[in-house]
């Protein structure tokens, strides 16, 4: 007895083979589309990297390590981590986190910078992702934020939302400023007339310039701050203001008649 069998004809085995070749193409397409992804993000983290690792820029103009300044303490204001500069009529604040001092700020009329150091990589610098940060934080109170390149470097020049006395909301206006540099991270934030104003900032931004940090060599987390001590012959005063006489004999005494008032908040209705 014959076995019945079942043979291919040609025309059943041009179509298997185009459904075989179909499924190949689609195979291929799909590989290389997964491969052109992976190399795409590849490409954008190693952008990314490359960015994140840049080293610190050259400070031709400051602020200062404390290798690089013979005689930090002449015209400065002996805070430890931080050497500020002493100005005639200056106000100085410092402000705390639990037992340690971490900022100072300089207080000029109705201007003031407010300074703080953190520690940061050897080799990379620090403020372009701390850039970012501050940014994303304040868009998401619903601030406004514009990245220009100032005297001081690229910087941020922010509207930040805030409650006036009166219950109404407005907004101030806030310059952050930042140096990278040996293992530490100087940053500025200027506020009041200084951040509206060139003339008024100008010497707020040269405060900056010639500040000098105290990174230390006990081992430290990068953003871990910098703390600050209070001078030997501080007197404090009320809201943590402490009064210097050390500003006489200071390369910036006489610019601060040069301040006026400024428009550090203004009301949104």
């Amino acid at each position: 007895m014959d076995t019945l069998r079942s043979v291919p004809t040609g025309k059943d085995s041009d179509v298997f083979g185009r459904r075989r070749k179909r499924s190949e193409d689609a195979v291929d397409q799909v590989d290389k589309g997964v491969a052109a992804e992976e190399l795409a993000e590849d490409t954008a983290d190693d952008v990314a990297a490359e960015q994140v690792s840049l080293p610190p820029a050259p400070r031709p103009d400051g602020p200062w390590d404390i290798s690089e300044v013979s005689n930090p303490g002449e015209g400065r204001v002996d805070l430890g981590g931080l050497f500020v500069p002493g100005v005639e009529g200056m106000e100085l604040r410092v402000e705390v986190a639990g037992d340690s001092i971490v900022a100072a700020t300089v207080v000029l009329r109705d201007s003031a910078v407010q300074l703080q150091g953190f520690a940061a990589p050897k080799n990379e610098g620090i403020w372009r992702e701390v850039r970012e940060e501050i940014a994303s934080g304040i868009t998401q109170q619903g601030g406004v934020i514009d990245e220009v390149e100032g005297p001081l470097g690229w910087e941020l020049r922010a509207q930040v939302p805030v409650q006036l006395p009166d219950g109404t909301n407005g907004v101030q206006l806030v310059r952050f400023v930042g140096v990278d540099g040996p293992r530490w991270f100087l940053r500025g934030v200027i506020s009041g007339h200084g951040a509206v104003q060139p003339q008024a900032a100008g010497l707020l931004e040269q405060i900056v310039r010639d500040t000098v940090v105290v990174r230390g060599e006990s081992p430290m987390a990068p953003r871990d701050p910098i703390v600050l001590k209070l001078p030997d012959d501080a007197q404090m005063v009320a809201e943590g203001g402490v009064q210097q006489d050390e500003a006489a004999g200071s390369r910036f005494a006489g610019g601060v008649d040069q301040l006026q008032r400024g428009p550090e908040i203004t009301e949104v209705r």
